[in-house]
């Protein structure tokens, strides 16, 4: 048996414990079969992982009431940074804070209990259905009629980035083009994560009380999504350390971001279309406002098979809090930039960038909550994000780091830089090794026709290298913790970490080029002089050329 919160529905508001047979979600005994109820403060609709391995659904009552034995999330990348904003914009708007690190770390036996109390009193924001406010859905939205007709109802599929539908092929989802039909937990989870990932492009336009929505048909990337932005969490041992751990304290917020940008979560200040002027600077412009935003403009349909669909709410530039901001290019074209997700290159290899604290709005610097991190003690990093190339999604990606505290100091972090620079200079020199051996057997690679098949070779060569140099990272975090072992100058050649690489590079070079005939072994020693990884050093890496990001 089970404890579960309830709201009463009675004439008394509040919420009272009831036990029920399930794996310990909480619900409102609504039955969906019968016109569709959903209210997710009250009702299972979130993947977890519990403490004791079984995965189960939860509410938003369920966390804050047993987070603490909640290992962690079971969902997708997207979906985990759209979930992460939300409760933490519940928790930031319960505690109205914490105003500084002092109350931040005192904030720990209140998290819980006035998250509660919040969505208790919040709890009519966060209905998924019926009449009024429903959660990220505007009211007041109806289909734009073309030439006296009603325009075709877009599919509830939409809403899952990795369905059939718009870009993506039916490759993966051969259910594409059926009026599929979600059950409301899929449903919640979808319309939040599409809120905060939904690709730019042509969308449709729909009637939002007495105006047009904006656009003209066409939409900018929702805010998580601009600029391929790479997300980076921390990690804690149970989900509501974690939400406690990814707060950020109200002094730090208005230095970055400027006073009075604190701001309200948009369903406490719903806009009424783009002439309430207020609620909209709020959505957009605000801390709290732009955690969970209203990018789009949607409506459930009760069949849970079709919806409203427009463009929303328009967000600007501005310095998410979970995102790295690093400088790119040299000279006088150097430009600082968000670190993005890339499907080429491992997120290890940008750890030193992501682990620099930042200090302002205007400087380089990863996540905003790594201030929450004490430098005595080693923690974990989630980093994700969707990759994509202007309006079509090309994959997600994440990889949790588990990273020693002494990573946020600057001398480790530029020692570490340099180790992932020296192990780039010689996979630049893979590469070429590779394109000697071939013209030493007639086959020039370098030829423009020859472009797209010498990038597959040598791509190849080039994860193989990168799989096994990645199992030695360990050693890399090691000489960074102690930078004195590297002596003066560097000789990454004679460390651990540069014979992780000599080994890991040759390994790659053999498979690539055979040498079982006389011909084939003369050119593979050739290649093998041009590889020379023991002249290999930091300083080879400044002519390499970066690595195409998605």
């Amino acid at each position: 048996m089970a404890l579960s919160l309830v709201r009463r529905r009675g004439p008394t508001p509040g919420f009272r414990i009831i036990r029920t047979k399930e794996s310990g979600s909480v619900g409102t005994g609504s039955d969906w079969s019968r016109g569709r109820k959903m209210n997710i403060s009250t009702d299972p609709w979130i993947p977890v992982l519990w403490d004791d391995g079984k995965a189960g659904l939860v509410s938003l009552c369920d966390i804050f009431a047993r987070g603490d034995r909640i290992r962690d999330l079971a969902v997708r990348p997207h979906e985990r940074i759209a979930l992460m904003r939300l409760l933490v914009c519940i928790a930031q708007a319960a505690l109205d804070g914490p105003e500084h690190t002092a109350a931040w770390e005192k904030c720990r036996e209140r998290l819980g209990p006035d998250s509660l109390s919040y969505l208790e009193k919040k709890h009519k924001t966060f209905e998924l259905f019926g009449r009024g406010q429903r959660f990220l859905q505007v009211d007041g939205v109806s289909a734009k009629t073309c030439k006296g007709k009603e325009p075709a109802a877009t599919q509830a599929s939409k809403l899952d980035i990795a369905l059939a539908s718009g870009h993506n092929s039916t490759l993966f989802d051969n259910g594409g083009g059926i009026g599929r039909s979600f059950e409301p937990a899929r449903l919640a989870l979808n319309a939040l994560a599409f809120q905060c990932f939904s690709p730019g492009g042509r969308i449709g336009v729909a009637r939002w009380n007495t105006a047009e929505t904006p656009g003209k048909g066409a939409s900018e990337h929702a805010p998580c999504m601009a600029n391929g932005m790479l997300h980076a969490l921390i990690r804690r041992d149970h989900l509501l350390e974690t939400v406690r751990f990814n707060l950020l304290c109200r002094d730090q917020v208005s230095r970055i971001y400027g006073r009075d940008r604190w701001g309200k979560p948009v369903w406490e200040w719903m806009p009424r279309g783009m002439k309430d002027r207020d609620a909209v600077e709020n959505a957009t412009s605000t801390y709290l406002g732009r955690l969970v935003p209203l990018s789009r403009c949607l409506r459930l349909a009760d069949d849970g098979r079709s919806l409203i669909l427009a463009n929303g709410l328009g967000y600007g530039e501005w310095r998410e809090a979970s995102a790295t901001i690093v400088t790119r290019g040299s000279g006088t074209k150097q430009e600082r930039v968000f670190l993005r997700v890339s499907l080429s290159k491992a997120v290890w290899r940008e750890l030193h960038a992501v682990t620099v604290l930042a200090r302002d709005a205007q400087g380089n610097g990863g996540p905003l909550v790594l201030g929450n991190v004490k430098k005595s003690s080693d923690f974990d990093v989630w980093v994700g994000g969707v990759a994509s190339k202007q309006a079509k999604i090309l994959d997600t990606v994440e990889s949790v780091l588990h990273v020693p505290s002494a990573m946020l100091d600057d001398v480790c972090q530029k020692t570490y830089g340099e180790g992932v620079r020296w192990a780039e200079s010689i996979s630049s020199r893979l590469g070429r090794a590779i394109c000697t051996y071939r013209r030493e057997l007639g086959d020039n690679l370098d030829r423009a026709e020859s472009r797209n098949r010498r990038m597959t070779i040598q791509g190849m060569a080039a994860d193989r290298y990168w799989t096994e140099v990645e199992q030695s990272v360990p050693k890399l975090l090691e000489i960074a913790s102690s930078p004195s072992v590297l002596g003066q100058p560097s000789n990454w050649a004679k460390t651990a970490w540069g014979s992780a690489c000599r080994q890991a590079v040759l390994r790659a070079y053999e498979a690539a080029c055979p040498s079982a005939t006389s011909r084939q072994l003369k050119a593979y020693v050739k290649g093998l002089e041009s590889l020379n990884v023991d002249k290999a050093d930091s300083g080879d890496a400044e002519d390499e050329v970066e690595e195409n990001e998605a």
